[in-house]
């Protein structure tokens, strides 16, 4: 009757924990102590559902350290920043560990830049410290087709970026400026998260793309390793003697459509980009 009992108990809570996609609260109660793994993948275009998975971690007495699983080319700014600034204030409770898939450059390396170490590949891509904007004029287009864009604005860098107007001496220069000022901001995190001067970190700031190899050469970088590797940094950082229990953070709910057109076609339905056209990111899209 005991092992009945017992058994039911087991089964309950492992059903509870599948239907909630994996309750780490329920999975805890067997797995113990261990290591929250925050994975950021893709376009970095919003922080919501990476910062609400942090707190989640963060409120969890038994992820003893938390391991950012990054496989990305960067993203918008202000998105960056806050997930980067969050880590900050985060490692001062738990460690934190950056692990490097296959890329983590612009605002991916932004955000590994807060943690406490940085674990690559020697092949990733990482780096390409800088900002980028693009604009697009479609002025001549427009007149071949006979339509012609008329701005009513308040001031006169109001329309600065207009798709239907050249960009103006001045304006490229305010634009310029915006982006020099954003650049300086990415610099002094990547010097404060890494402990190294701006002088060092202007250096190597011109937006290229570094391998894990070089990266390590140049300081960027503290260590060669896997995920797994990573994960056992951070236990013996907190202090977890035993095999750590993993805990991943929770991907983004896909609607059934969405998973029958993944299936079927082999890639993700496109989503609405968000995030602006001022970003920290590095893709070969960009550069056509």
């Amino acid at each position: 009757m005991l092992f009945v009992f017992i058994l039911v108990v087991f089964t309950g809570v492992f059903f509870y924990a599948y239907i909630t996609g994996g309750d780490s609260r329920a999975l805890s109660m067997f797995a113990g102590d261990g290591v929250g793994v925050l994975q950021i993948e893709g376009a970095i275009d919003d922080s919501q559902s990476v910062l609400a998975e942090l707190k989640r971690f963060k409120e969890m007495p038994w992820v003893k350290a938390i391991v950012v699983r990054i496989d990305s080319p960067g993203g918008a700014v202000a998105p960056t920043q806050e997930i980067f600034e969050e880590i900050l204030r985060s490692k001062k409770q738990k460690p934190f560990i950056a692990s490097m898939g296959g890329m983590a450059t612009s605002g991916g390396y932004y955000i590994a830049a807060a943690c406490d170490r940085i674990v690559a590949n020697p092949g990733t891509l990482t780096g390409s410290i800088g900002v980028i904007m693009q604009l697009t004029n479609v002025e001549e287009l427009m007149k071949k087709v006979g339509v012609r864009g008329v701005n009513v604005k308040s001031g006169p860098n109001k329309d600065i970026g207009s798709p239907f107007q050249p960009l103006s001496p001045e304006g490229r220069e305010i634009l310029q400026s915006l982006v020099d000022n954003v650049h300086s901001q990415f610099v002094t995190a990547v010097a404060k998260g890494r402990g190294m001067s701006e002088a060092q970190v202007r250096k190597l700031a011109d937006g290229r793309v570094y391998s894990g190899a070089q990266a390590r050469q140049l300081g960027l970088v503290d260590q060669f390793g896997t995920l797994q590797d990573a994960i056992d940094i951070a236990a013996k950082r907190a202090g977890i003697d035993a095999e750590p229990a993993i805990y991943y953070s929770r991907p983004e709910q896909e609607r059934w459509w969405e998973r029958i057109f993944m299936g079927v076609f082999g890639y993700r339905l496109p989503r609405p980009e968000g995030g602006g056209w001022l970003r920290y990111e590095w893709s070969p899209s960009l550069l056509q």
